[in-house]
């Protein structure tokens, strides 16, 4: 069994505290965004509506920004 120690010296440590042990929850906020994004592009609604092309579209566009993104911080929704 692996164990991780993170330890935080100084002012900011309760922050960066919260930062680190909230990873898990920042990684779900983004799954769900993604979800959404693709409902829109692939089943074309949006909260129980019918979207528009230039939605669907936006749609698109944004998703694909968020996986680049992700990648460059070698992230991936898929872990």
């Amino acid at each position: 069994m692996s164990k991780i120690t993170i330890e935080f010296d100084g002012e900011d440590a309760v922050a960066d505290a919260r930062l680190a042990l909230d990873g898990y929850k920042w990684k779900a906020a983004m799954w769900d965004l993604d979800q959404e994004l693709r409902s829109c592009t692939k089943y074309g609604s949006i909260e129980g509506r019918e979207a528009t092309a230039a939605e669907s579209d936006v749609a698109d566009i944004l998703r694909d920004s968020i996986r680049r993104i992700l990648t460059e911080w070698k992230l991936d929704l898929e872990d």
